[in-house]
């Protein structure tokens, strides 16, 4: 360092003749020395400064944790509060496998291109974070327990939801393969409750207070009922007010159990006795070929019309939705008939969410129903009512769908 500063000094001297070495180094020394101070004093100020922000870091530091803490447990802590809100609208097809019967073969099969779509809506409990969020989405519907399960159980809920599907399945079977003229036809089924009736003020010995939703009754006073139709005959000639004895089976025990209830008035038919519950449909289809549609991750009855339609259109030539992207909601009968479903605002956003530009939904559906779903999907999805599958068939061939091939007689 030393000969770079003899360096400077000298080449100061000879070009500045008149300025000796002393004054050549003396400002930079002074100037060191005053930027030394300054430097010091500066320092002094951000120190002072410094003593006030740790003031104000420790308690915003200690609010940020805290706030952080608060998300994390409010997103874990479940609390009594339940969702309806949009699912999605997937293909039917890919869920659909024909095989080989006996001694007939499996039908001939004509891939779409353009495949029905069914929907569903999501339901689950809900973290307190979760509720904040869905209260303020306005395609989520925020319940208590008992707005989202009324006088049912989770359990009974979910067991009678995988039953309303399979029931859906064998009921669009039905129907599709009859309007195709294949030989389709029922058997009866066990007896399961799917909704329990009750009076105004319901003894202690009615149904509504002796059985539940998805129990299974084997037997009516000690005569075995292996179906509807023999519980049917079994009550025949029964008395309101009469006491009978059932036996049931239920998640609630390994053992059947058997239970006294007294028979009520039918609400729909005056003076004839009802044990007090409506039975869930558990008949099984019978086809020529076996028919799988997978919905093991789903539950509930209102892909009845997607699952007919789909059907119609694997088994048959041509586009039977033509080009447009089409999803189908509602439940189906064994007349063809499509009826009313739940969560039709949430199922329109799953269906604008999907790409659909068409949605078929039941036309029992009440106005305001519809009104919402038609604000919830946008101007860029069509919404038709339907009544029946013959109306969602001529509502498919008016966008440009193949019709269906005549039936041989």
């Amino acid at each position: 360092m030393a000969g770079f500063e003899r360096e400077i000094h000298a080449k100061a001297s000879s070009e500045h003749p008149t300025t000796s070495s002393a004054r050549t180094v003396t400002p930079e020394t002074e100037i060191s020395e005053t930027e030394l101070k300054a430097d010091i004093a500066r320092r002094s100020v951000p120190d002072h400064l410094s003593a006030r922000r740790q003031r104000w870091a420790l308690p915003l530091l200690t609010v940020s944790w805290m706030l952080l803490l608060v998300i994390i447990v409010s997103s874990l802590w479940r609390i009594q509060r339940w969702e309806t809100a949009p699912g999605s609208a997937q293909e039917v097809a890919s869920r659909i496998a024909f095989e080989q019967k006996d001694q007939a073969t499996a039908p001939t099969r004509y891939p779409a291109i353009n495949k029905i779509r069914f929907v569903t809506a999501f339901t689950g409990q809900l973290s307190a974070l979760d509720s904040v969020i869905g209260w303020l989405d306005p395609y989520v519907a925020v319940e208590t327990y008992t707005e989202h399960f009324g006088e049912r159980s989770p359990t009974s809920i979910r067991q009678m939801g995988v039953q309303s599907m399979l029931g859906a399945k064998q009921l669009a079977e039905y129907v599709a393969f009859k309007k195709l003229g294949f030989d389709a036809t029922f058997t009866a089924g066990a007896v399961v409750v799917s909704e329990l009736v009750c009076e105004t003020s319901p003894a202690a010995t009615s149904a509504c207070k002796v059985l539940k939703v998805g129990e299974m009754i084997t037997a009516f006073d000690g005569v075995p009922v292996a179906t509807v139709t023999a519980l049917k005959e079994a009550m025949k000639n029964r008395k309101v007010g009469e006491k009978v004895v059932v036996t049931v089976e239920s998640d609630d025990s390994p053992e059947d159990q058997s239970r006294t209830l007294t028979l009520i008035e039918n609400p729909d038919k005056s003076g004839t006795a009802i044990i007090g519950f409506v039975p869930a449909d558990t008949r099984t289809v019978v086809l020529p070929f076996e028919v799988q549609i997978a919905t093991s991750d789903i539950g509930g009855p209102s892909a009845g019309l997607a699952f007919t339609l789909a059907l119609l259109d694997e088994l048959t030539p041509g586009e039977l939705l033509g080009s447009s992207r089409v999803a189908a909601t509602g439940t189906m009968n064994e007349k063809g008939e499509v009826g009313a479903i739940g969560a039709l605002e949430q199922k329109a956003v799953a269906v604008r969410d999907a790409g659909a530009r068409v949605f078929l939904v039941p036309a029992g559906q009440s106005e305001s129903e519809i009104l919402r779903a038609r604000q919830a999907a946008g101007s860029r999805v069509k919404i038709i009512p339907v009544a029946t599958l013959e109306d969602a068939l001529t509502q498919l061939l008016s966008l440009g769908g193949a019709p269906l091939p005549p039936i041989a007689q």
